[in-house]
């Protein structure tokens, strides 16, 4: 991509940024978010990277090319999902800041210029985010986080949701020589995103915009709607990573209420009871729990309310 071009001002440089879109058999929306980020204003080279993972690369979408916005497609040669793909795109990428954006999300104008120069004024600072506005079944909700700063004990209480993949801007040097790529042990790729945000705010905190830059469509083809065995077992698989959960019981309680959730979608009614019991022992509280124990005792159906809480932007 070469050098960065000089800023609007004399002492300024403004960096290039490359955009790593994994997708999977959704030809129509990939078209819309490549289109959205090539339409952001930004006076320096941009390129999308697109990383086709478990599925035919269509090598047509280069000609959305633009002078100083590049489009590339290339294959997932890593591990298969989320982790994989976008190890690959950042992997090949140029750009001295990488961002992510999922091939269902649009970026809304004006998101680039804000995280550039929130990066640009904050020079200790590796990771930006920003709000999201969620759509869903014909709703959209503003998910918008009241914080400028985020740590690691912040994530661990919350996973703010706001947080999302898609509004992700990071400084390359701090994903290849400082807190890594995105982990490609994790489960399935489920709450590979939420790791990678634990793991960068150990590195510094995260900078957060109180603005939402990105519509994020939840719907019903989500690669993980009905994943519950995967989504168990990746969140097994986190509390044991991050022993610093131990030091926060509402956050263990939270993830702990997931995992009963998903044991109880799936079935295993047994499985939903032991970890809604573990739940509520370290905080008794946590409302997943009790809709675990709803859903286990079959009083209420998952998808009856994963649909209500999606309808006002939350999720389980």
């Amino acid at each position: 991509m070469g050098p960065a071009h000089p800023g609007r001002g004399a002492q300024a440089v403004t960096p290039t940024v490359s955009v790593v879109v994994p997708t999977r058999d959704r030809p129509e929306l990939l078209r819309a978010a490549v289109r959205a980020i090539l339409d952001q204003d930004h006076p320096a080279p941009i390129e999308v990277v697109v990383v086709y993972d478990q599925s035919e690369p269509d090598g047509s979408l280069a000609a959305l090319s633009r002078p100083e916005r590049s489009v590339r497609v290339i294959r997932n040669e890593r591990t298969p999902g989320l982790a994989g793909a976008r190890n690959s795109g950042t992997l090949a990428a140029d750009g001295e800041l990488i961002a992510f954006c999922d091939d269902d999300d649009e970026w809304l104008p004006g998101k680039l210029a804000a995280q550039v120069a929130a990066l640009a004024a904050a020079p200790e600072a590796e990771f930006v985010s920003c709000g999201i506005r969620v759509s869903y079944d014909g709703h959209t909700v503003d998910r918008v986080l009241d914080k400028d700063r985020v740590g690691l004990a912040d994530l661990l209480r919350d996973r703010m949701t706001e947080l999302h993949p898609s509004t992700f801007v990071i400084r390359a040097a701090a994903l290849r020589d400082g807190f890594g790529l995105v982990d490609e042990e994790i489960p399935g790729s489920y709450a590979e995103d939420y790791e990678f945000l634990l793991r960068a705010a150990r590195s510094a905190p995260l900078v957060n915009l109180r603005t939402p830059y990105v519509l994020v469509r939840w719907h019903k083809r989500s690669y993980f709607a009905q994943r519950w065995d995967t989504i168990s077992e990746a969140l097994q698989w986190l509390l044991k990573r991050y022993p610093e959960f131990a030091g926060q019981p509402a956050g263990e309680a939270r993830v702990a209420g997931q995992i009963a959730f998903a044991r109880a979608a799936s079935g295993d009614r047994r499985g939903a009871v032991r970890w809604a019991r573990h739940t509520l022992r370290r905080n008794p509280r946590e409302p997943r729990a009790y809709l675990a124990l709803a859903v286990a005792g079959r009083v209420v159906r998952a998808d009856a309310v994963l649909r209500s809480l999606h309808r006002r932007g939350r999720g389980i």
